[in-house]
């Protein structure tokens, strides 16, 4: 490629090693066993160290290089000086490699949005923590950033999946490129694994970091919340007519089972999810063909001033959206209208 690569080329390059710096932050923090805990709205609203600290290393390493881009984050952070080892100034070049659609080669940074999860699945990885005891011989497992000893009770809890850092650009509305860091990938494999993975995607170029599956035989798995079910979740995922239902946490491992093959749909028919839970993860799932969408079958729009609560719920496939679009209960649809 000559000349300079296109803006949003960039921003996803400096994203994917922003995103796995961020991960090796969140088993750090793990791994010291001083996760810094406070509520933010209840037991099921959670903020870590690591939620603050890997905040702190996406937004100030983005803005660093990036400056004209408007950055939101999850975490409500007073306004603050960042260490400089929290600063990631590297860039994935082998996305340089890759032809940028025509349609998104000539954005300008003040026109791109990026929304930060710093840490998908909160509430999974402070119960993962509450494995790890000091008395117990560790396993110890290599990582990116050297070794990290995990409770071998916490390795087999399969918590650790659930939790993924998301980075999502938007241009105009609409989810353009997304970044998912799953900073425990692996973490089954015992004392030689390498542990943690970046997924990413544009819709237009295609999805990278791992092997696209669809589950198999046309069965109906759904996929919906671990930790934040109701009677109208419950309702919907009953209408779907699954012939199994996976219960995980965090939006962002959600995908994962779609784009993987463990699930064929994600269904959430409640307000909680919120813009930078979904922006990275639609991105990706656009990439490979799929759709997310209200539970209406409306789209969300992720510009700067939108609320970030995505308050309609989130009805997510990899194929035959309108099967399970049709699926909602009128019940659901009149409570999230």
């Amino acid at each position: 490629m000559s000349g300079s690569p296109p803006v949003v080329l960039r921003l996803v390059a400096s994203a994917y090693c922003v995103a796995e710096k961020a991960g090796a932050i969140v088993r750090n923090v793990l791994h010291s066993g001083e996760l810094g805990i406070v509520e933010k709205t209840g037991a099921n609203d959670l903020q870590t160290l690591a939620d603050r600290l890997a905040q702190q290393s996406i937004c100030a390493s983005l803005s660093k290089r990036f400056p004209k881009v408007t950055i939101i984050g999850e975490e409500d952070l007073a306004s603050e000086e960042v260490k400089e080892d929290l600063i990631e100034n590297g860039q994935a070049e082998e996305i340089f490699q890759k032809t940028c659609p025509a349609e998104l080669s000539d954005l300008k940074e003040e026109e791109l949005v990026v929304w930060v999860d710093p840490l998908d699945g909160t509430k999974e990885y402070t119960e993962a923590s509450k494995c790890l005891h000091p008395q117990t011989r560790p396993l110890v497992l290599l990582t990116r950033s050297g070794t990290s000893q995990l409770h071998t009770a916490a390795l087999y809890m399969g918590l650790l999946d659930n939790v993924t850092v998301l980075i999502g650009i938007a241009h105009r509305g609409k989810a353009i490129a997304g970044v998912i860091n799953q900073p425990f990938y692996n973490y089954q494999m015992g004392a030689d694994a390498v542990l943690g993975r970046t997924i990413w995607g544009m819709p237009g170029l295609g999805a990278f970091g791992f092997e696209l599956k669809e589950v198999p035989g046309g069965r109906r798995v759904v996929t919906t919340t671990r930790s934040h079910s109701n009677k109208l979740v419950t309702s919907c995922v009953d209408a779907m007519e699954p012939h199994e239902v996976v219960r995980v946490g965090g939006a962002g491992n959600k995908i994962i089972q779609l784009i993987e093959g463990r699930a064929s749909a994600y269904v959430f028919a409640s307000p909680g999810c919120k813009k930078w839970d979904t922006c990275a993860p639609e991105a990706i799932l656009h990439a490979v063909g799929g759709k997310l969408t209200d539970v209406h079958g409306n789209p969300y729009r992720y510009d700067a001033d939108v609320k970030h609560m995505n308050s309609a719920g989130v009805l997510a496939t990899l194929r035959n959206h309108e099967y399970y679009a049709s699926r909602v209960p009128p019940s659901v649809l009149e409570a999230l209208k």
